[in-house]
């Protein structure tokens, strides 16, 4: 267990895009039902730019604020009321770093015990802190909304990005028959991932809807995208099929779905850490997708470059320039 009492982290002190602050601040015991995990890895998404800059006013937490949703380490202390983990298990999990919740940029971090499982033996501290959030939107979508079944065709727009690259994995483990839109330079990593690339420039909607299922559309389409893609997919289901969208922050027009009798649903990822609300359907996800990676069937892929504390700054600058896939820095 820690004796440490205070930690370094970087400090969020306005919503006005300036950098970071680097700090020492105060660690605290861990509270009932939390566990405090020595944090080696924060994963960078999305999300965790558009929050430092003032651009997702449903999760900003107060400041100053620690940011940083995902992370991977290792548990130090135990609070009471906890169980299923103990000091020196090695843990990730989509954990804060919105209203009120401790992100992962700093040493440690106290979090709900709920929101963690054990990480895949596997993987890195690295990969597994790129895997937490990507990993929980894709199976919310294609399990608890979807209900994929094998021998389904899913179709995912964006298949080679964050959220799209474990859809494809995900929904090939479950055993459906997987297709992805990319564009040209990303089309290899789709297939690789063991999906059908549609080169979405090239191809229209309709006619992919009928070279790869004779026109009757497909049974699952999950759109990472939004825009004009989600626009796209409420076209591509079949009749009574279903529609699921990560990105639905637009005006839709939904007659085109509604004339096929299509469930839509959106996933909101944030959800359970904002309300407290099934924190602990999050853990119990997070447990499925470590088995499956463990099995082989399931892997982050990571951008190259490293980032630490000290360049925590560059990593956001990354996310937002449209990294390779997932970025992910180095605490520990």
């Amino acid at each position: 267990m820690t004796t440490s009492t205070s930690m370094r982290a970087l400090i969020l002190d306005n919503y006005d895009g300036a950098p970071f602050r680097d700090a020492r601040i105060d660690l605290a015991s861990p509270g009932p039902g939390q566990v405090q995990v020595k944090i080696h890895a924060s994963g960078v998404n999305p999300i965790d730019y558009k929050i430092r800059k003032g651009q997702a006013p449903y999760a900003m937490p107060a400041l100053p604020a620690v940011l940083g949703t995902d992370m991977a380490g290792e548990v130090v202390g135990v609070g009471a009321d906890v169980s299923g983990f103990a000091v020196g298990d090695q843990v990730y999990g989509l954990t804060g770093g919105v209203r009120g919740l401790q992100g992962s940029l700093a040493e440690y971090a106290n979090v709900d015990a709920m929101l963690l499982a054990t990480k895949p033996k596997n993987l890195t501290m690295r990969e597994a802190a790129a895997l937490p959030l990507v990993a929980l939107t894709a199976w919310e979508g294609l399990v608890d909304r979807a209900n994929v079944q094998p021998g389904q065709k899913v179709l995912v727009q964006g298949g080679a990005g964050g959220v799209g690259h474990m859809v494809v994995q995900i929904a090939k483990a479950l055993g459906a028959e997987v297709f992805a839109t990319a564009s040209a330079g990303k089309q290899a990593l789709v297939r690789e991932l063991g999906a059908t690339a549609i080169d979405y420039t090239r191809t229209s909607v309709e006619q992919y809807v009928q070279d790869y299922t004779d026109g009757q559309g497909y049974d699952i389409v999950y759109d990472t995208v939004g825009g004009a893609s989600l626009e796209a997919s409420l076209g591509a289901t079949r009749h009574y099929g279903r529609i699921v969208s990560c990105a639905a922050f637009g005006p839709q027009n939904l007659a085109v779905s509604s004339l096929r009798s299509a469930d839509i649903s959106g996933v909101f990822v944030l959800h359970p850490m904002l309300s407290g609300e099934r924190r602990q359907h999050h853990g119990d996800i997070l447990r499925r997708i470590a088995a499956l990676v463990e099995a082989g069937q399931v892997r982050p892929v990571l951008d190259p470059r490293r980032f630490n504390l000290d360049s925590a700054m560059a990593a956001h600058d990354a996310v937002e320039g449209g990294a390779d896939i997932k970025v992910v820095i180095d605490i520990l």
